[in-house]
C-alpha cells in the first residue's frame, strides 16, 4: 500500500484501532460468501481510480480508507493528494487508487463510508472552530459511535478541535447524577486520595455550585446549560484559577457568544453524534 506519507501523525488514530474497525466493517460487508458481484469481473482486470470530494469540507480518515483497500488486497495502491485537516472543494481529487479491479470494488464502500463519516466529523468541527474564533477551544465528548471513538476523536483533531476524555479512566468528571449520593467537597477529596495524578472536573449547574467546586479544589469546572451571561459571571468568579468549560445545547449560532463570554473550552456532542457525512466518491477508469 502506497501513500504520499507513510508516517502517522498526531492527527491519526492508533493503527490497531483502525485495523480493528476496518476488519469489522469488511466482515459485515462481505457476509458469508464474499463479494459475489465483484466475482463476475475478470480476475486480471486492473483499474486506475480517483477518490473525489463531491462537496466542500475538511478531510479526515485517510488511514482508515487506506487500510480498507490494503486489508482486501495488498496489491491495491493508494496515493493521497490531500492530508487530514485540509479543506477540500467539490470535484477535488483526494487520492488515486490503483490495482486489481475486483479488489478495488470490494473495498470501495467500506473505504468511502469511513472516509465520508470521519470527514463529516472534521467538517462540522471546523465550522464550530471558525464560529468560536481564537478565544475558546472546541472540545468533543464521549457521545461517539460505539467502536469508532478513537477514529472520531482523531477526526475532531483534524477539524481543529481538541479531545475530552477518551475513556472513563482518563479523568474524574463529577456530574449531577454522581452528586446525588455525595457532596462535591467529599467527592473531590476522595478523588484526590484515590487518584492523585488524575484531573478532577466538576459539572456545575449553578454559580453556587461553582463556588463550592472552587473551594473543594477542582482542577476544571464544567458549566452545564448556562447562558452566555451566566458564563461571563462565572468567569469573573473563577478569575483564571481553573479552566472553564461550557456544555449543553451549544450550536453554531450560539458558540461565538459563549467564546466571547470567556469560556476556555466549549464541548459539543454534535461533533460526533450528529455530523453529516461528507459526500465522497470513487471514479473508475479501467486500464487498457
Amino acid at each position: 500500500m502506497t501513500s504520499t506519507s507513510t508516517a502517522t501523525t498526531w492527527l491519526d488514530p492508533p493503527l490497531p484501532a483502525v485495523r480493528e474497525v476496518v476488519a469489522r466493517a469488511l466482515a459485515e460487508d462481505l457476509g458469508v460468501f464474499g463479494d459475489v458481484t465483484a466475482g463476475l469481473v475478470p480476475e486480471d482486470a486492473t483499474v486506475a481510480a480517483r477518490i473525489v470530494a463531491r462537496a466542500e469540507g475538511v478531510l479526515a480518515g485517510r488511514l482508515a480508507a487506506t487500510e480498507a483497500f490494503a486489508a482486501v488486497d495488498p496489491a491495491a495502491t493508494v496515493r493521497w493528494e490531500a492530508a487530514d485537516g485540509d479543506r477540500v472543494r467539490p470535484a477535488q481529487v483526494l487520492a488515486r487508487v490503483g490495482g486489481p479491479l475486483r479488489s478495488v470494488l470490494t473495498a470501495e464502500r467500506t473505504a468511502l463510508n469511513l472516509l465520508g463519516h470521519l470527514s463529516g466529523v472534521a467538517t462540522l468541527t471546523r465550522r464550530f472552530v471558525d464560529a468560536a474564533g481564537p478565544a475558546a477551544r472546541i472540545r468533543d465528548t464521549r457521545k461517539t459511535t460505539p467502536g469508532l471513538r478513537a477514529l472520531e476523536k482523531a477526526a475532531v483533531r483534524a477539524g481543529g478541535g481538541v479531545n475530552h476524555r477518551a475513556s472513563l479512566s482518563d479523568g474524574v468528571l463529577l456530574k449531577d447524577n454522581h452528586l446525588a449520593g455525595v457532596t462535591i467537597a467529599d467527592a473531590v477529596r476522595l478523588a484526590r486520595r484515590r487518584w492523585p495524578s488524575v484531573p478532577c472536573q466538576v459539572e456545575c449547574d449553578t454559580l453556587d455550585q461553582l463556588r463550592v467546586a472552587l473551594d473543594a479544589g477542582a482542577d476544571l469546572v464544567l458549566l452545564d446549560n448556562m447562558d452566555p451571561a451566566e458564563v461571563a459571571a462565572a468567569v469573573t468568579i473563577v478569575d483564571g484559577r481553573v479552566p472553564l468549560e461550557v456544555s449543553g445545547g451549544v450550536t453554531l449560532d450560539t458558540v461565538g457568544a459563549y467564546a466571547a463570554a470567556g469560556a476556555d473550552l466549549i464541548s459539543v456532542g454534535a461533533l460526533t453524534h450528529s455530523a453529516p457525512v461528507l459526500d465522497v466518491g470513487l471514479d473508475l477508469d479501467v486500464e487498457p
